[in-house]
């Protein structure tokens, strides 16, 4: 299901042809863009215009390394599927829209059909015709389009089901992601606190050997002279 997922996302936002740079970098880190290029057996200019495709969609990352010998940066790619759920539920609340959009002028048009299945058109365009098919001539005749209403609101309440149910599980984990960098950020607080008071503590134990220390030497130097 998660690679169907990836490959549906992946597919719609930066074309089909991306899937087996997508394949080859999903469970790889920093990986060189000529290596993409050797394992896939395409040319680097290939690989690097579907590598920006996947970078747009914010698919993919990269740093960059300057290559000592040749003097030019080499480019190394990882597949950032953690975003793959959230360009999914953004492609979703996409689509919802344009069943929204379908389903107003489903709503708000009447519309012709050919008896023969040639085409379909609303009323204005069906006028501009004298109400007959411009493909096989045949009068155009009133579509009851009340099933395509009811088909379009069962997609739109399904779809709205569905984002809802997704947004609550992202909340619910970037909730979760949020007490764990918290926590982490109070252990990083609380050993920095930690070194400080050791340093503190250190150097006060310093400050009075050297005290100490010099007490000790004025003390030799007094029993000296006498």
């Amino acid at each position: 299901m998660v690679n169907d997922i990836i490959s549906k996302v992946t597919s719609e936002v930066a074309g089909p042809d991306v899937l087996p740079i997508v394949k080859f970098l999903k469970d790889k880190k920093n990986v060189s863009e000529f290596i993409i290029a050797e394992k896939l057996n395409k040319e680097i200019n290939v690989v690097r215009n579907m590598l920006y495709r996947l970078y747009h969609a914010n698919l993919v990352s990269f740093m960059r390394k300057k290559d000592k010998k040749k003097g030019w940066y080499i480019y190394y790619w990882t597949f950032n599927i953690s975003n793959v759920k959230y360009l999914s539920l953004q492609l979703k609340k996409n689509k919802l829209k344009r069943l929204k959009e379908r389903l107003e002028r489903e709503k708000n048009n009447h519309f012709y059909v050919c008896p023969n299945g040639c085409m379909r058109l609303d009323f204005e365009r069906a006028m501009d015709f004298n109400f007959r098919c411009p493909e096989c001539g045949s009068v155009m005749q009133v579509e009851d389009n009340s099933k395509i209403i009811k088909e379009l609101e069962g997609k739109i309440k399904e779809l709205e089901k569905e984002i809802k149910n997704e947004e609550k599980r992202l909340f619910k984990k970037m909730k979760v992601e949020g007490e764990k960098r918290e926590r982490a950020n109070k252990k990083v607080e609380k050993a920095k606190k930690k070194k400080k008071n050791t340093t503190k503590k250190v150097r006060k134990v310093k400050k009075v050997r050297k005290v100490k220390s010099k007490r000790a030497k004025k003390k030799k130097v007094k029993r000296g002279k006498r």
